[in-house]
């Protein structure tokens, strides 16, 4: 998706981090599906491979870590990661839930510990770990920003293209970003609409929106979907264009509900 510039601040982030991720195995599984690419502000976009030693590819309690250290440095860094950060109201409704995003992903975690060594997302579907039963979703929920951009359901599970297992895979992980980096990270949008000057970022992202916009080369599609993410992160922000992207056009009632609900950033 191409795009056009309005004006050139100088950046606010030093890198731009894209994660293609993968709900398959356990969180200590090396998953070829999970893929991760950074961006500087200047040169070359590159994937960014598992430490020596600790297997081919990345798990993605290894991603977490590895994430984790980047984001305690003092270089503020913007992070997309493609998979659902929270879900539709109707969850919270049928759950007697808070309208509060930390809250639902404590919560979240307690019942699928999908974080947990050697437990897998059908583990707990299945009633083998967890308590999947008290709180589960329906297919036919969809988030706002799902509807905006014809988006699957985060509850639509076994179909091709599905962001199910990945998002239930990954929510318990930004519970652990957040519980480890506290203010340092800005989750968009749920601590706000407009990241401050000098914090790291971390937001949904759906590379399905900008991935024909670059050549595939000899990547497979996870690996492209990731470099889709860093690129277009970077480039949105050059051309001036990210400031339009953090605050989507919303109703002062659409704004309240995504607080809740998540944004995938781009849609507008």
């Amino acid at each position: 998706m191409p795009i056009t510039s309005l004006e050139r601040p100088s950046p606010a982030f030093t890198r731009y981090i894209g994660i293609d991720y993968s709900g398959a195995a356990t969180a200590d599984t090396g998953l070829k599906g999970l893929r991760i690419y950074q961006a500087e502000v200047k040169g070359r976009i590159a994937e960014v491979l598992p430490p020596p030693g600790s297997g081919k590819y990345w798990s993605r309690c290894g991603a977490a870590e590895w994430l984790l250290s980047c984001l305690h440095e003092p270089a503020p860094t913007l992070v997309g990661i493609d998979h659902g950060f929270s879900f539709p109201l109707p969850y919270f409704e049928q759950h007697r839930l808070p309208l509060d995003w930390h809250h639902f992903l404590e919560d979240f975690q307690q019942h699928w510990p999908t974080d947990g060594r050697q437990v897998a997302v059908d583990d707990i579907r299945h009633g083998r770990v967890g308590h999947a039963h008290a709180r589960g979703g329906n297919a036919r929920w969809r988030r706002l920003t799902e509807r905006r951009c014809r988006a699957k359901s985060v509850f639509h599970f076994d179909v091709p293209g599905s962001v199910a297992k990945s998002t239930h895979a990954g929510l318990p992980w930004l519970l652990y970003l957040r519980r480890q980096l506290g203010q340092r990270l800005h989750c968009w949008p749920f601590d706000g609409w407009q990241p401050p000057q000098g914090r790291s970022v971390v937001a949904e992202a759906y590379p399905a929106l900008w991935k024909t916009g670059y050549p595939v080369e000899d990547r497979t599609p996870d690996q492209h979907d990731a470099l889709a993410i860093a690129a277009w992160l970077r480039e949105a922000e050059q051309a001036g264009t990210l400031e339009v992207y953090w605050l989507p056009r919303l109703s002062a009632e659409e704004a309240k509900l995504a607080r809740i609900e998540g944004w995938i950033l781009g849609v507008l």
